[in-house]
């Protein structure tokens, strides 16, 4: 089931500017977040989570929606590559129709079959959808195929296997919200029992920190986090210069994509219409359409996310014009190299000695 964010959770939206509203709602919704909280710990402290006989590296999030966990678990895949590992991509396939356990191919309606991530995955190792984790794993074991770790995209809440290693990844911008639980949030589980289930935080586009009475949530992680709380940017794949100066209709069906027009604006070019979608969100041909009039009225260059350039592929139910048109903006996440050393540790501990040890002790609430 496809859960709608309000403005209200990261303070914006009509919602937040209608004061009185904001501050309603949290409180009247707390004692469902105390339930749907409840339930989260409830389901670890039931199950006994599958050991793979692959270390598995599991890339999720504290907060509903999306926050550029697909980014980072290309960036895992590709340092495991230039160390001589051979990955594969374990995934849930959000917004697709295969229950799985099956391997993504690509082909006619390959994103309606498994989603637009899953796509992106598979360009780079074998990639598996599986709702069901577990059977996920057992499948890839399975497979025969020449496979030396796992890199799990999202199912950081998920008991069902036991995890070598577990990075949370937190947008730098929207940071944890109001941190509250859902419905009174975005949070899945309370942040204490989350930041208990993590080895490493990695803090997307982070903030210029404010003042120490109101710290930025890089900053305040790295002062209730015990371990590694790293920073990393989005930064265009490949050349890019072609976009200075360039008029752009940019349109986005991601978690947040005042992020994507905001990269586009910073690597000079001029976007004179921005059309946000929700995350996921699948094109009508009316919208296709419309989409194509703003452009040639404009006389602007459509451009748009990977993920949603990959959900155009095969749909033929589009504007074929619109296909040859909508230019993807490829990006990939970059560190500082202190940040990438203790990163790239991260994960050859992990997946050298399995069974990378857990700390005991949570860390406090935030």
């Amino acid at each position: 089931m496809r859960l709608e964010e309000p403005g209200w959770w990261y303070g914006t939206g009509a919602e937040t500017r209608a004061r009185p509203l904001a501050r309603l709602l949290a409180p009247v919704l707390a004692p469902l977040a105390r339930i749907y909280g409840g339930i989260v710990e409830a389901r670890f402290r039931r199950r006994h989570p599958y050991r793979s006989r692959f270390p598995v590296i599991c890339v999720g999030n504290f907060t509903a929606g999306g926050t550029g966990k697909t980014p980072l678990s290309i960036l895992i895949a590709h340092l495991l590559l230039e160390r001589g590992a051979s990955p594969a991509f374990l995934t849930r396939g959000y917004g697709g129709h295969e229950p799985g356990p099956v391997w993504v191919e690509e082909g006619p309606n390959a994103a309606w079959r498994f989603g637009d991530e899953p796509l992106l995955l598979a360009r780079i190792a074998p990639t598996l959808v599986a709702r069901d984790r577990e059977a996920g794993v057992r499948f890839i074991e399975d497979s025969g195929r020449s496979i030396s770790a796992v890199v799990m995209d999202d199912g950081l809440q998920n008991p069902a296997l036991v995890k070598d290693l577990a990075i949370a990844v937190v947008d730098g911008t929207r940071g944890l919200g109001n941190g509250e639980v859902i419905p009174a949030g975005p949070l899945r589980a309370p942040i204490a029992f989350q930041l208990g289930l993590v080895d490493a935080v990695v803090v997307r586009e982070p903030q210029a920190e404010t003042t120490e009475t109101s710290p930025g949530i890089l900053a305040l992680l790295k002062r209730n986090f015990p371990g590694p709380v790293l920073a990393v940017r989005a930064v265009p794949e490949g050349d890019a210069a072609w976009l200075a100066g360039t008029p752009v209709v940019a349109f986005a069906g991601i978690a947040n994509p005042a992020r994507f027009f905001a990269l586009l604006e910073s690597l000079g070019a001029r976007v004179v219409e921005r059309v946000a979608f929700p995350d996921h969100h699948v094109l009508s041909r009316r919208e296709a359409e419309h989409l194509l009039a703003m452009a040639e009225k404009a006389g602007a260059r459509l451009i748009t996310t990977e993920k949603d350039r990959a959900r155009l592929e095969g749909d033929r139910r589009l504007p074929a014009a619109f296909a040859q048109r909508a230019r993807p903006l490829p990006i990939k996440l970059e560190l500082e190299e202190r940040d990438l050393v203790r990163l790239v540790s991260l994960i050859e501990a992990a997946t050298q000695h399995q069974g990378y040890p857990r700390r005991s002790k949570q860390p406090p609430q935030l």
